[in-house]
């Protein structure tokens, strides 16, 4: 099967970049630039649109509700139609509204319920905020635990944020 690939903005820098930036930095340390000068330069302020951190939070809160709900529906709601999920314990990548509406109605017979155990939140810019951290899920028809690491990508769209990218794996055992 072919998948569809779509370029979405990334904050990203290479190392020869960063190596280039330190070896600029290194050779015009003898003679300090006040416009480059943290010290004295202006400062650019957030934007009013930067959620925070618990706002980010409180949006997979209301994702982990909508598990408890059992409609798969509802869960799906909470993606961008061209989002991707790879979830914990289910392969292959999901990337289409029918393909997380299937996987969400396998994965809600578990009866599962995350709780966050660690995050971190990060603003991406142009729109985009990250969590990624430890959660653990419980498998109420079960009574399972899974500890599993997360991230996700959120992006603001008419005022709302939706999921973009849904990363989760399993923790590794400690050795």
């Amino acid at each position: 099967m072919t998948r569809r690939r779509i370029a979405l903005p990334v904050i990203a820098v290479s190392a020869a970049a960063v190596l280039g930036i330190t070896g600029f930095t290194a050779a015009t340390a003898a003679a300090p630039d006040p416009a480059r000068d943290s010290s004295t330069a202006e400062k650019t302020p957030p934007t009013a649109d930067v959620p925070t951190e618990a706002e980010v939070e409180s949006l997979f809160d209301d994702w982990n509700a909508s598990l408890a709900t059992g409609d798969p529906t509802r869960v799906a709601e909470h993606y961008a139609e061209d989002a991707v999920l790879l979830p914990t314990v289910s392969p292959g990548i999901h990337d289409t509204p029918a393909e997380r509406l299937e996987y969400f109605e396998g994965f809600l017979l578990n009866e599962p319920q995350g709780e966050i155990t660690e995050s971190v939140v990060r603003d991406l810019g142009d729109g985009y905020v990250s969590h990624s951290g430890l959660y653990t899920f419980t498998m109420g028809a079960s009574g399972d635990v899974v500890p599993a690491r997360f991230t996700f990508v959120y992006a603001e769209d008419d005022g709302e944020w939706q999921i973009v990218e849904h990363h989760s794996s399993k923790e590794p055992v400690k050795g």
